[in-house]
């Protein structure tokens, strides 16, 4: 059976990350059918409405351990590394006003610093890096790398 579920994911930076956290979550454990998207201008916030079939499975099935992706959480960058992510941070604000989407559509922060701190050469070497997908690499991962090499 379908169901479906509301989303609002507030621009401002104190409900950004818990509302984008709470979204990847039911991400996990739901089997999505559809999206949608609509950007609410007086309040500021993107409502994202998502069909999807609960997957009852999970809990009966012994899951395969994820491999476990690079993340820089807590790391500190050295200069050349700050100067790796301001030039994504540039990159991904252009590519936000072309694209039309709010900046964390393309990439978190989080995620570009990990960019920053390991420093991929080749298109496999995004898939390590938590948060890029098959997805977000085939639509900027060459981008990606061409700003790693120009850096």
């Amino acid at each position: 059976m379908m169901k479906v579920k509301v989303f609002k994911i507030r621009l401002r930076e104190e409900f950004l990350y818990k509302d984008q956290r709470m979204l990847d979550d039911f991400l996990e454990v739901s089997e999505i059918i559809k999206v949608e998207t609509a950007f609410v201008n007086d309040e500021c916030y993107w409502s994202v409405i998502l069909y999807f079939e609960e997957l009852k499975t999970i809990k009966s099935t012994v899951k395969e351990p994820k491999t476990v992706k690079y993340s820089a959480d807590h790391d500190i960058l050295n200069s050349d590394e700050e100067k790796i992510l301001d030039a994504l941070k540039y990159w991904r604000s252009e590519k936000a006003k072309e694209q039309n989407l709010p900046i964390y559509f393309i990439a978190s922060n989080k995620e570009l610093m990990s960019v920053a701190k390991y420093k991929p050469v080749k298109k496999e070497e995004l898939l390590e890096i938590k948060g890029f997908g098959k997805h977000k690499i085939e639509n900027y991962g060459e981008e990606i790398l061409e700003i790693l090499e120009s850096v």
